[in-house]
């Protein structure tokens, strides 16, 4: 068996398709392929995109000198199917047809699948996703909302969170299933996840909970949210809107006219006195977070970690350490290298480290 293996890594966003092409752990291929509106819109759903996207990466390719016939593997970014459990899951014909015909959503990731299952079949290659959003670790405990018709549902930023987690693992000298952590991951949308015995055992969703992000509502106050959304819809908003207002266009954004964290610091530091509130109050929100998360844990972690864009921010990333280092020494691993993240799974299936699951 070779030591190193080619594995292509496939990224679909809303208006951009990302592809990376991996030799082992090294990356020698990154292209983000931008999408016009007008070539978009006359698709009706996002996994009606899948043969035009492929051309485009075919053309990538291509164009970068990629011999396609020497591809050990194909991975795609896991899309809205059925609660799984985390890991690296072959594309099989079920997975493809629930995300053609039965998908929780209508987005953009659902795509990664279905075009690495068409490339890996015209290959004769493996294709596989790598710890979908839906990842679903939860003990039934955790379920329980408030209300018996408004389960907790896993929606988190699993693939970013679970490829730190191996990071933070393998820094310490141990495997994931040995260490017990806290992980905050903290990009448009924030998630809090903690993790013992190799397992995401909980976890805020994206968005629905914990702390509000640069553009997400998070908790909101139950009895206000009944009313507020009773006074939009007399205005004529239908759930679509209330929705995208409360995850597109909350949080920062709402309080600050902007999502670029940045900007709202440089406002801060120049005087804006509601600029520096809402910055505080986000990173004390998230701080609540993780303290919740380490009651899961009964206080017992190895390591507090942080991780996203947000987590490049020296003043946020300051903030929430000051309030939570009691707990456990806090990590902070900056960025959200999804493309590596996929790669890194496939990779351990094919060296054998981890085994593929099956998709029923």
């Amino acid at each position: 068996m070779p030591e190193d293996f080619l594995v292509l890594a496939i990224n679909p966003g809303s208006t951009t398709t990302k592809i990376g092409v991996f030799d082992g752990d090294n990356c020698i291929l990154e292209k983000k392929v931008e999408h016009k509106a007008e070539d978009l819109v006359r698709f009706d759903k996002a996994t009606d995109q899948y043969e035009y996207r492929l051309q485009l990466i075919r053309q990538e390719l291509a164009h970068a000198g990629i011999e396609m016939g020497k591809l050990s593997a194909v991975v795609g970014r896991g899309g809205l199917l059925k609660p799984l459990p985390g890991g690296t899951f072959r594309v099989n014909e079920q997975m493809v047809d629930d995300l053609l015909n039965r998908p929780a959503a209508d987005h953009a990731s659902n795509l990664g699948a279905i075009i690495a299952y068409h490339l890996g079949r015209d290959l004769g290659i493996p294709a596989f996703i790598v710890d979908p959003v839906v990842v679903d670790e939860y003990e039934d405990v955790a379920r329980i909302s408030g209300h018996p018709a408004l389960e907790r549902q896993s929606r988190s930023h699993a693939l970013n969170m679970k490829a730190v987690a191996h990071k933070v693992a393998c820094d310490l000298g141990r495997s994931y299933p040995e260490v017990r952590l806290v992980i905050a991951h903290l990009g448009s949308g924030f998630s809090v996840s903690v993790h013992i015995n190799g397992r995401m055992v909980d976890t805020t969703n994206a968005n629905d909970e914990g702390p509000f992000s640069i553009e997400r509502a998070g908790d909101l106050p139950v009895t206000q949210l009944v009313s507020f959304i009773g006074e939009k819809f007399q205005q004529g908003l239908t759930v679509r809107q209330l929705q995208n207002m409360l995850t597109k266009e909350s949080g920062l954004y709402a309080y600050l006219g902007t999502k670029d964290l940045r900007e709202a610091e440089r406002r801060a530091s120049s005087g804006d006195a509601q600029a520096d509130l809402v910055l505080r109050a986000m990173a004390y929100q998230v701080a609540k977070g993780i303290g919740a998360m380490a009651t899961v844990a009964e206080g017992k972690l190895d390591r507090i970690v942080l991780t996203g864009g947000v987590a490049h921010s020296k003043r946020v990333t300051e903030d929430i350490k000051k309030r939570v280092q009691f707990i456990a020494p806090v990590v902070i691993v900056p960025g959200e290298e999804e493309l590596p993240a996929l790669a890194q799974g496939a990779l351990r299936v094919l060296k054998g480290e981890e085994e593929a699951k099956e998709y029923k």
